[in-house]
């Protein structure tokens, strides 16, 4: 179990976040990235959430060796030189994510795209799977100081705990995503259970969760949810693509997502870390349940009540001494007749002396 010093007021910004992976679906057209900022940035709106949208970073001239450039076979190649983007393009879409009221973000795949991050003022940086363990990037990324989140596919242990106790010991707030790259992710590869084991090993991080299934926007959500993730991530993009990745995401299917978290939180309730608070609907609704204390026989003014005296039995009426409060050797402040209710000012009891107890059991009952 990974535990930092402290939570850090910073690390607010994951709860109950979603990340919209825009990644390299503008295909290298600033007005196609705007587009899709304006479309998804009308759900968020419409849904009242808190969203990032995510951009990913690369000096693609650095990142792709000279000698591998003209390789078209290569796809991951191939996508990156397609979809490249200038310094004043991407400051363009980070200006729009965030005037559209969205949280601007980014995967920076090397160290000059993290000092774009800074500049750009992206307000929250990602480090993705296959980053893991490279440590001359997270290096450069725990320099901005920035919140941080980070995706577990394919990660050893080791990795995470590394990477835990390094963001921690430097105070810099980090979610941990559970994730399974494998691009789409059928029902049986989610792995949710992840999410359990996260939990307890890194009990003071944000735990979240990336997927890459298709077919379904509520199921996967609702389960991550009541296990305790707390930020959320999936693709984006628009039905106009010839490219369209199974994984990726629609306007109309990120609403569906959104209002499955609405629900799930709702059925969820308060948080597992208390006992939650009943509503008074319930609160009177099983007041109805409870036996109220009848007198089986005439009893005196100053006799002290035992259990050969009363008996229990519904309704409980108001102003009633019900079998929860009842005691042993209380006494009748005046008679009662056979069958007759013992009402809580009979009794000499703390209830009966205090005005505001005595008001809410005269509220409950028939």
């Amino acid at each position: 179990m990974i535990h930092p010093p402290h939570q850090w007021p910073d690390s607010e910004i994951f709860e109950d976040l979603f990340v919209l992976e825009l990644a390299n679906n503008h295909q290298g057209s600033l007005e196609r990235g705007l587009r899709i900022v304006t479309s998804f940035s009308r759900i968020v709106r419409f849904n009242n959430v808190k969203a990032a949208i995510k951009l990913q970073l690369r000096d693609v001239d650095a990142f792709i060796h000279k000698d591998f450039r003209a390789r078209s076979d290569i796809r991951y190649i191939k996508r990156t030189l397609d979809t490249r983007l200038s310094k004043t393009e991407y400051a363009t879409l980070a200006n729009a994510i965030r005037r559209a009221g969205c949280i601007p973000m980014a995967t920076p795949f090397d160290e000059v795209s993290v000092e774009l991050c800074v500049e750009l003022g992206i307000d929250l940086i990602k480090i993705a799977s296959s980053d893991i363990n490279d440590w001359l990037l997270i290096e450069k990324i725990a320099a901005t100081k920035k919140p941080v989140i980070v995706s577990t596919g394919g990660s050893s242990l080791k990795d995470v705990d590394d990477l835990v106790k390094f963001f921690n010991r430097r105070q810099i707030p980090l979610a941990i995503n559970h994730c399974v790259s494998l691009y789409p992710s059928a029902d049986h590869e989610l792995e949710l259970n992840q999410i359990d084991f996260l939990r307890r090993r890194y009990p003071l991080n944000t735990i979240g969760f990336s997927t890459h299934e298709h077919g379904d926007w509520q199921t996967s959500i609702a389960i991550a949810y009541a296990k305790g993730a707390r930020t959320f991530e999936r693709h984006i993009d628009l039905a106009d693509s010839e490219e369209l990745s199974p994984y990726c995401s629609l306007p109309q299917q990120i609403d569906q997502w959104f209002k499955a978290h609405k629900r799930v939180v709702a059925m969820c309730g308060a948080p597992g870390t208390q006992k939650r608070l009943p509503p008074a609907r319930e609160i009177a609704y099983l007041d109805t349940l409870v036996r109220g204390v009848y007198a089986r026989r005439a009893l005196a003014q100053g006799h002290a009540l035992s259990d050969e005296d009363v008996y229990l039995a519904i309704p409980l009426q108001k102003g009633q001494l019900s079998c929860r409060e009842l005691m042993r050797g209380e006494l009748l402040l005046r008679a009662a007749a056979a069958d007759e209710p013992i009402m809580i000012d009979m009794i000499d009891s703390p209830y009966a002396e205090n005005e505001q107890l005595k008001a809410l059991i005269y509220q409950r009952g028939l």
